[in-house]
């Protein structure tokens, strides 16, 4: 795949330390987007609250000329997170709601499945991944683009089963974040897509950023999806995630973000006072946002990126939190279809980092923003992009490993218990609502009501287990269809697990409990 680069040639010279070998921005890219398969990428830095670099490279759309720069729109999905914590700090600051406050307080009618849950859970629980659900739980009301609205994915909450005690595991959760949103409206009488824009696109001079997905319609500088298939790079349509937008709903571009950051960096500051306040958040919120809510406990890094190597990591309030060459490190990561995203801050040096990919390689994100750490912190550069190289060579010869073992642990020359015709009807979920199995000659077709993207063809596996292959190669999400039966050899139900372990933990199927 042929690669066109921004011909400008970029020096980003060493900042302090004489010793600190200069770094060439244009050559690292020109390494990470070929070693990855990523088609464009765009990079920003912010140190002292100055712009260093804002930039594109490569290009928007795989075969084509039309290049990525610093305003090129791209999905930073879980990055919006922060802007969802960020807003409710804003309602702390001013006295309306407090990070302990019950959610029912503000939301009544909001249910989880253990009514004891219900009553307890928190404004700060929602925010930190420690609600009691799977990870990825309900995940598949939004991924890929369902039709449910926000509305239905809360009320449905109730119906999904815990994973484990309240509070007492980690487990990332996107609907809590949607919930967390719900908040604003609830307080404020502003919807949280106006409560985002008003209080930090307008002021922060974010012209280029859009809290909603649907808002981006007709915009002409927008990155496209890619997603690598049986080893070629296809364009996929993209995705919603309009119905779940506080989680992940936001697109923006890099030269956006810079200000963003330096606003981050500066605890809430902004250079002009808005509205006689000269901070959209105060220092205080800071310590809650960038505090650890859940504590991990982090073991040694693989070997080779022993520079990972931290004291302490934890997922604070909408920000992930831990150290890196013994500086604190705020950050995060979004994941969608075809595109993922990291931004990345150092509080003491005041220094934000924050690259957008249009390519699902969180190798090639990881190995330009540690490059860029290890430049301005003014450590001896490693070289990321080969070791992240390994470390992904590592996870998929292992991934080969455990699909080579289900093969051949199945059962060839078994055969489904029933007719063909006794599999189909129609299978309701408590929470994902109907799925429909219907017969086309010798093939099986199963197709979820309320996800018209999950629509697939069942081969058979052994026994009374399917596959469900996709229509939509790019989902890369085939699973595991296995029929339960009643004591009178009718069909009971259905069971539904990832086939790969590299499958995105938002298609959920585990969840599913699927009733004829």
């Amino acid at each position: 795949m042929k690669l066109l680069f921004i011909s400008l040639f970029i020096l980003l010279f060493p900042v302090g330390s004489d010793a600190q070998s200069k770094l060439n921005l244009d050559s690292l890219a020109a390494s990470v987007l070929k070693t990855f398969d990523v088609p464009g990428v765009a990079i920003a830095v912010v140190q002292d609250g100055k712009v260093l670099l804002e930039s594109g490279f490569g290009v928007k759309t795989s075969g084509k000329s039309d290049r990525v720069n610093e305003n090129t729109l791209f999905g930073i999905a879980s990055n919006s997170k922060a802007f969802t914590a960020s807003a409710l700090a804003i309602l702390v600051d001013e006295g309306r709601l407090n990070w302990d406050d019950p959610v029912s307080k503000y939301l009544p009618d909001f249910q989880l499945y253990d009514p004891w849950v219900t009553r307890e859970i928190s404004v700060r629980d929602l925010l930190c991944h420690r609600s009691g659900l799977g990870l990825g739980a309900g995940d598949l009301m939004v991924f890929p683009t369902a039709l449910f609205t926000s509305e239905e994915i809360i009320r449905n909450m109730k119906s999904i089963k815990p994973a484990s005690s309240f509070r007492s595991t980690y487990a990332y959760n996107n609907l809590m974040f949607l919930v967390a949103g719900s908040l604003i409206p609830a307080i404020t009488d502003t919807s949280w897509t106006d409560f985002i824009t008003e209080r930090f696109f307008k002021p922060l001079g974010m012209k280029n950023s859009y809290p909603t997905f649907s808002a981006i319609k007709g915009k002409p500088n927008q990155s496209s999806y890619h997603v690598m298939v049986e080893g070629e790079l296809q364009v996929t349509p993209g995705e919603s995630m309009d119905n779940c937008a506080p989680a992940g709903g936001i697109n923006s571009s890099v030269h956006d973000l810079t200000k963003w950051m330096i606003m981050q960096l500066d605890s809430g500051k902004v250079r002009e006072p808005i509205n006689g306040k000269s901070r959209l958040i105060s220092g205080r919120q800071y310590r809650q946002l960038w505090s650890a809510q859940f504590p991990f406990s982090p073991g040694p890094p693989p070997a080779g990126m022993e520079p990972l190597k931290t004291q302490y990591a934890g997922y604070a309030l909408g920000w992930n939190v831990r150290q890196y060459r013994g500086y604190q490190m705020v950050s995060h990561t979004g994941g969608l279809t075809g595109m993922v995203t990291r931004l990345t801050l150092i509080p003491e040096k005041k220094l934000g980092i924050v690259v957008l990919t249009n390519q699902e390689s969180s190798e090639a994100f990881n190995s330009l923003t540690f490059s860029l750490l290890d430049h301005y912190l003014g450590f001896e550069p490693a070289n990321w992009t080969e070791k992240f190289k390994t470390l992904k060579d590592s996870s998929q010869a292992k991934t080969n490993r455990f699909l080579a073992k289900l093969e051949t642990d199945r059962n060839k020359k078994s055969k489904p218990s029933l007719s063909l015709s006794s599999y189909t009807g129609t299978y309701t979920d408590s929470w994902m609502g109907n799925m429909e199995i219907k017969q086309n000659g010798e093939n099986l077709i199963l197709e979820f009501e309320k996800s018209p993207s999950l629509k697939g063809k069942l081969v058979h596996w052994h026994y009374d287990a399917f596959i469900v292959k996709w229509d939509h190669r790019y989902l890369r999400a085939d699973a595991f269809v296995t029929f339960t039966l009643n004591p009178d050899g009718s069909i009971g139900g259905i069971k539904m697990n990832p086939v790969s372990p590299d499958t995105d933990f938002s298609f959920d199927f585990q969840d599913l409990e699927l009733r004829k």
